[in-house]
């Protein structure tokens, strides 16, 4: 298929965390529209699923003010500037669960929403864990919360683990923890 043109970006409005920008479109039978999206900052983002033995996740539990609750997911942040996706990755686990893995694997990048977001989740398997915490920029301690994987029933069911990025990743390390993929 071929992509419709761009005749015109223009930013509609922005904050510290995102812009918003207002993309004038014309597909190839003639229709023009105009969307809004929100535009990808920095250099993206990271989520980490922490195998500390071959059964055992991390997760830890953060207050989340989109939601303002406390929820349930794995540890992720924003790629620093300078920093490839697997190096944040294990930064961000000594930050957040006080490990560093020896094996890191990518397993997918996602998008939240690709019709209107740009922004893309690097999902990582960390797994060869050992004790390692440097200090990070959270406003409070976060607990850690160990999962066995084969449990992940019981975890789904939770009203606390909603986040969608943490569900996909949960399905993605059974998927490569099954297949042995991570092994390789």
């Amino acid at each position: 298929m071929k992509k419709p043109t761009i005749h015109q970006k223009t930013k509609v409005a922005s904050s510290r965390l995102f812009a918003i920008e207002a993309v004038d479109l014309e597909f190839s039978n003639g229709e023009k529209r105009e969307y809004e999206r929100l535009v990808r900052r920095g250099h993206g983002a990271v989520l980490i699923v922490p195998m500390l033995d071959d059964e055992t996740m991390l997760l830890i539990r953060e207050y989340a003010v989109g939601t303002e609750s406390y929820e349930l997911g794995f540890p992720k942040g924003k790629v620093e500037a300078g920093e490839d996706f697997l190096e944040a990755a294990n930064r961000e686990i000594m930050e957040e669960v006080g490990y560093e893995a020896a094996k890191l694997t990518m397993m997918k990048a996602l998008s939240l929403a690709p019709t209107y977001m740009g922004h893309i989740t690097h999902i990582v398997l960390a797994q060869d864990l050992s004790p390692h915490r440097e200090e990070g920029d959270e406003p409070e301690e976060l607990e850690v919360v160990q999962w066995n994987i084969n449990k992940s029933d019981e975890l789904i069911a939770r009203d606390d683990f909603s986040e969608g990025r943490s569900l996909a990743a949960l399905f993605l390390a059974q998927q490569f923890l099954k297949q042995g993929k991570s092994k390789q």
